[in-house]
């Protein structure tokens, strides 16, 4: 059978867990339909999911249909806990998104099609609710085609399974090469509508009812029709997607293998082995002693393991896209705050974007969210799993910095018998792009193994800028030049040099006014009647924040779409609640990190001296006279071993 694994994802409420139900039970696997409701979906079996009636962790289900062997990855469906859905995608051989006939292309939709285009998963796309009064199946098309795609085609026709002739024309004029055959056949081949969604130049359509199950079996026939299976490595090789705990505290890793097979009792991790495999099918699982390549489980015996990490031959991930926005500190109320930090870490080791800090001079915890949901969630997972009730403090925002100008920064260390110069090209680049790095150092320059050094260092290490010591971003870092002692030179020595070069290069930057102070901004849409429009307008403007000239629906409301900062918008919804009598409607989706609104406000608030942070030090330590002496950051250039590549200006 060819076998495949898919992940469901969608908007909440778009019914993307009842599509899993309703596949599972044509396909045979469940005998009686659960509606997430009712809190009996199969696919929902933790308490806290029944009670709030919303998918919070991923959840994992297979299905057989004729020729096809179906794993199914279904994911959170709510913003506040996309990292999660992130972690799922990298495992992924196709995409299912579902689409709400009634709402359309949401917000939140277009972020997960942007991650699905990140991660260049091909995608089928269910449009749901087609039953509900006044949908219209062109007008959804057209839409989709507008918003995410004009791949985006139908291919169910209303009374067959078979793909409309009117969308042939339309898959091959997404191809040239495609196009001119067809012109001259008059069809495509399943062959070559394979091979467009593998490569998303395509992304197959399909409109029904999950509820119902209208449309459910041409949706199958279609992922049965037009799915590869990929052709996998030979060499063991696994993709850690998910870090859970079972009822019984026991420490789950999930995997996707990749290549070869994972065998029970495999040393995986350092000393560490697979002490159980097993493969989940909703909350029941099965104990296996082999996963063959492609296949998805469970492994206990770890713990070490954490989402995005690589096992045999397979490479690690990259740092997720999707990233915290707000910091809270922890309020204990009666339980004692190291209990409390342990149970924390054990969330934190399933969801690492948690960032669990404590300070141990201030006694505090804080942690890193999306938004007020995950916030409400922790509290009671807090108590669920460890009876512990706690509250969280008023949250602030996670702000980060990027630079406006290339530079040339210097890290020089050279303590009594060690010896290390490194020249780093700290260049910007585009927003949303985090750190990159690359070489452009000759090995006569400067040897491999040292190169090797200072690339595994300018990874291994959060780097802070140097206006409120917030994590640096969008910035390009490029090894051009560095000297290294065939005598006295170790990888310690490269790490240090390395570290001190970044940080000399931002203050170089700052003293040039080309530091810049980024914080976390929302799109939002806003629905409010017609009488309501200049508030809403007003308070928009009076939060720093931009908008599109307002829409008119059918009904007579008004919608605004813009931009505003987080920190201007946070508890905004509570207030158009208010004014609105329950009737408006707030949507936020955080749109990424752009221009702090009030930079120098918060410069000033937090007065930061990055010369005073030594974990994160600018300065260089030279050595004369048998003796290792620092040298201040503005004073390395004139002393530096190497010439500057990047002469400095000024």
């Amino acid at each position: 059978m060819k076998h495949i694994v898919t992940g469901i994802v969608a908007h909440v409420d778009a019914g993307k867990t009842t599509l899993s139900e309703a596949l599972l039970y044509r396909a045979g696997a469940l005998r009686k339909l659960g509606r997430v409701d009712n809190g009996d979906a199969f696919l929902d079996p933790d308490a806290l999911e029944k009670k709030r009636g919303i998918t919070i962790f991923s959840h994992q289900a297979s299905l057989k249909y004729n020729d096809l062997e179906l794993t199914l990855l279904d994911t959170p469906g709510h913003v506040d806990f996309a990292s999660q859905t992130e972690q799922v995608l990298s495992v992924l051989d196709y995409a299912i998104l579902v689409i709400s006939a009634t709402d359309g292309v949401q917000g939140y939709t277009r972020t997960l099609w942007r991650l699905l285009q990140h991660y260049q998963i091909p995608t089928f796309i269910f449009v749901n609710k087609m039953d509900a009064n006044g949908v219209d199946k062109a007008d959804v098309l057209a839409q989709l085609q507008k918003l995410l795609s004009p791949g985006c085609i139908a291919f169910n026709a209303e009374t067959s399974a078979d793909i409309p002739e009117e969308s042939f024309e339309e898959i091959a004029m997404q191809d040239d090469t495609v196009l001119e055959d067809f012109l001259i056949s008059g069809t495509v081949s399943d062959e070559t509508i394979q091979k467009m969604i593998q490569q998303r130049q395509v992304f197959p359509c399909y409109f029904g009812s999950a509820l119902k199950i209208a449309g459910v079996d041409n949706f199958m026939a279609g992922l049965e029709r037009f799915t590869v299976e990929k052709i996998l490595q030979a060499d063991f090789g696994a993709k850690v997607f998910k870090v859970s705990h079972d009822d019984k505290g026991e420490r789950l890793t999930w995997v996707r293998v990749t290549g070869g097979t994972l065998k029970n009792k495999a040393v995986l991790v350092d000393d560490q082995k697979a002490n159980q495999l097993r493969v989940y099918d909703g909350a029941k699982y099965e104990v296996t002693q082999t996963v063959q390549s492609g296949g998805v489980c469970a492994i206990t015996g770890l713990v070490d393991t954490y989402p995005g990490q690589g096992l045999g031959q397979e490479k690690n991930s990259g740092q997720p896209t999707i990233q915290p926005i707000l910091n809270y500190a922890l309020d204990p109320k009666q339980n004692d705050i190291h209990v409390c930090l342990d149970a924390l870490r054990q969330l934190e080791d399933e969801d690492p974007q948690l960032h669990v800090s404590w300070s141990s001079h201030l006694q505090e915890i804080r942690i890193q969210i999306m938004g007020e949901v995950q916030l409400e969630i922790l509290q009671q997972l807090m108590l669920q799993r460890f009876n512990l009730d706690i509250a969280f403090g008023q949250g602030s925002i996670l702000y980060k910095e990027t630079i406006q100008q290339a530079i040339e920064g210097v890290g020089h260390f050279e303590p009594l018998r060690h010896y290390s110069e490194v020249h780093l090209l700290l260049e910007p680049t585009e927003q949303g792009s985090g750190i990159t790095y690359e070489s452009n150092c000759s090995l006569d320059v400067l040897p491999r193994n040292w190169q090797h050094q200072v690339e595994t260092n300018v990874g291994s290490k959060e780097h802070l800028g140097v206006l409120i010591g917030a994590p640096i971003t969008d910035l390009k870092i490029t090894l051009v030049g560095g000297k290294a002692s065939n005598v006295h030179s170790v990888g310690g020595d490269f790490r240090e040099a390395t570290w001190r070069a970044v940080r000399q290069g931002l203050m170089e930057l700052k003293v040039r006014n080309a530091c810049q102070l980024l914080e976390p901004w929302y799109k939002f849409r806003l629905e409010v009647s017609q009488d309501q429009v200049g508030r809403a307008m007003n308070d928009i403007q009076q939060m720093h924040g931009t908008f599109e000239t307002p829409e008119v629906t059918a009904s007579g409301m008004n919608i605004l779409t813009g931009t505003a900062p987080v920190s201007e918008m946070q508890g905004y919804a509570q207030s158009v609640n208010a004014y609105t009598h329950g009737q408006g409607q707030l949507e936020c989706i955080v749109d990424g990190y752009l221009p702090c609104h009030n930079a120098q406000e918060i410069i000033d608030a937090t007065d930061y001296d990055p010369v005073a942070d030594l974990e994160n030090t600018p300065d260089s330590v030279f050595c004369a006279h048998e003796a290792g002496y620092p040298v201040p950051w503005n004073e390395v250039p004139q002393m530096a071993h190497v010439p500057y590549i990047h002469p400095l200006e000024g």
